[in-house]
């Protein structure tokens, strides 16, 4: 299973991969057992490779490398692929240096897909590194911590914080009561910096940009109001888990936190965009001048249709549903699909990952961490014509 890291440093070394005369086959497998336990990826992927290697010349050097990487992908899916593992993505090419890739992960590709094209298909992958992007999640009561790093559907790192139990005694009340309780405070305190000094230690060494706080409200409390500015900015949501939830519930509930952040986040982007189209001047809309924005470098931000269909809330005329392309360019938007852009920052900060909002009715979001030809394809740069939003 790649790390975050090596995720995405397997991203540029793909996108880096030089256009070949040979056909190249990116191949996405969602291996969730179905409700019998088994398996369904198969059938898909023989009809799939069958029909596409019928489309080269029989005995042509196409056809011979097509039916290579076909056989070693089949064999590679049956030896090699873990009983544990609900994804993997593969990419071969046998007629370019015998190119051969194949990656595990917990998380699981939405659906089975075949891409074949003369360079790696990478928007699945993107898509994959851009929604389970690591995060934290803090789990506390009022002595004791868990702190956990999530990503790519598994758990990275985990660290815990103990402090010592305040012990109780009888007390009638008075001056000795009030005493006994400034203590239980100060102890709270003490314990809630301690949680917040090692969380940031966790955030700042990882790069980590999402938090998520969990525990009961007395501890929540303390480590909200204490929260340093650095923090302070990164935390998403707060969820009433108690300390001795199971790890896989502790992941589960968060995800689902992230998927709803990322639906807020995603609509708000996509409202900013349609705004921007709105304005006049700053945004384009449709395939042919999205196209022709990109021909000029003038792109920055891609919005595609998300394939749930009907329009984006008070969209400008609705975005109807179009099927995804299968032209394995990462850096084209597909001929029949809607698109945005814009350009809100330098060049150097932008790129595109993928992003599926969880909301109906949106539209995808291309951004953050992206493999260099990616970028390529759509930073801003000089031209004749004043750069502009693009929808």
């Amino acid at each position: 299973m790649p790390t975050p890291t090596a995720l995405e440093d397997k991203l540029r070394e793909l996108a880096l991969f030089p256009p070949t005369t040979m056909p190249f086959l990116s191949v996405y497998i969602n291996a969730q057992p179905d409700q019998h336990g088994r398996d369904n990826f198969e059938p898909f992927l023989r009809k799939e490779l069958k029909a596409r290697g019928g489309t080269y010349p029989a005995r042509s050097a196409e056809r011979e490398s097509f039916d290579r990487d076909a056989e070693r992908i089949l064999s590679w899916l049956q030896t090699e692929l873990r009983a544990s593992s609900n994804g993997a993505a593969i990419f071969a090419c046998a007629g370019s240096g015998d190119f051969f890739e194949a990656l595990q992960f917990d998380s699981p590709f939405e659906h089975n897909e075949l891409f074949v094209y003369h360079q790696p298909h990478l928007y699945e992958l993107a898509k994959m590194q851009d929604q389970n992007r690591p995060y934290a999640a803090v789990i506390a009561d009022t002595n004791s911590a868990r702190i956990f790093v999530f990503g790519l559907g598994r758990t990275l790192d985990a660290d815990t914080v103990s402090s010592p139990k305040v012990r109780s005694r009888s007390v009638y009340g008075g001056w000795w009561l009030q005493r006994f309780q400034l203590k239980v405070e100060n102890e709270h305190l003490r314990h809630a910096k301690e949680v917040l000094k090692h969380l940031e230690r966790i955030v700042r060494e990882e790069k980590i940009d999402r938090v998520i706080l969990a525990g009961d409200e007395v501890i929540l409390s303390v480590l909200r109001e204490n929260l340093p500015p650095f923090l302070a900015g990164k935390v998403v949501d707060e969820l009433k888990l108690d300390i001795t939830t199971p790890e896989h519930k502790v992941l589960q509930a968060t995800l689902e936190s992230m998927r709803q952040e990322d639906a807020r986040t995603d609509a708000e982007r996509v409202n900013a965009m349609i705004g921007a189209y709105r304005a006049g001047g700053l945004g384009l809309i449709g395939v042919e001048p999205v196209q022709a924005a990109l021909a000029n470098g003038q792109v920055d931000t891609v919005y595609r249709p998300d394939g749930r269909g009907g329009g984006a809330e008070g969209g400008a005329g609705g975005f109807r549903r179009k099927p995804q392309g299968r032209n394995g360019n990462p850096g084209v938007p597909d001929r029949r699909a809607g698109a945005v852009h814009r350009r809100p920052e330098p060049a150097r900060q932008c790129g595109w990952g993928g992003r599926d909002p969880e909301i109906p009715n949106y539209l995808k979001v291309r951004r953050r961490s992206v493999p260099a030809r990616t970028i390529e394809s759509t930073r801003w740069r000089p031209s004749a014509v004043e750069p502009r939003t693009a929808v």
